[in-house]
């Protein structure tokens, strides 16, 4: 019973990190009204980045990214590391599906690194590497963010646990399915580029 209880409530605790939505309350700190209301409607920052505030988009990232790294690292902590898994799931479901946003939230993208970074930092560098190196080489925003989710996933069955890795695969795996409008695009060669509205 105390496993289950402490299962919930790192559960919980990590789902309530995740589900903080800076990406909207920066743009709206900043005057610039509803970030659902412009370009794709996400609160992530790569929508942000739409607004022309490339400051305020590069605070998004970092905070949503650091939001998952604290909820793996606090659930951790004070539960034990057997918890961390559960708690980097959690991160994400709740970045994606806030209560207080009609459980619309962001791709999770961001939140993903985050919690890979919390779990282990060679699985974090790899999939930010996969970052860089995809939205560089083809100036598209969702390829190098999925790029990152493929690479992150099977770096971590090389520098974790096994129910660690497949944390980090069934995220990474959610959050390319939530990119189905993006492939959909990159299809048909209408996904925009990366400076581009």
């Amino acid at each position: 019973m105390n496993d289950i209880f402490a299962g919930g409530f790192a559960t919980l605790i990590a789902a309530f990190l995740g589900s903080i939505p800076f990406g909207l309350l920066l743009t709206k700190w900043a005057g610039l009204g509803d970030i659902r209301a412009i370009g794709s409607g996400n609160i992530g920052a790569t929508n942000v980045l739409r607004t022309g505030h490339k400051g305020l988009a590069a605070a998004t990232l970092l905070l949503d990214a650091l939001k998952g790294t604290l909820a793996v690292w606090l659930v951790g902590t004070l539960l034990g590391w057997n918890w961390a898994p559960f708690a980097a799931l959690a991160a994400v479901l709740g970045h994606c599906h806030p209560p207080w946003l009609q459980g619309q939230g962001g791709k999770g993208v961001a939140t993903a690194l985050g919690v890979m970074l919390g779990l282990s930092w060679p699985v974090f560098v790899v999939a930010a590497l996969a970052w860089l190196a995809g939205a560089a080489l083809s100036r598209i925003s969702s390829v190098g963010a999925m790029a990152a989710m493929v690479a992150g996933a099977a770096s971590a069955f090389w520098f974790t646990d096994a129910v660690s890795a497949t944390a980090v695969t069934v995220a990474g795996a959610y959050v390319i399915g939530r990119h189905e409008a993006n492939i959909k695009r990159l299809l048909d060669g209408t996904e925009p580029r990366i400076g581009r509205k």
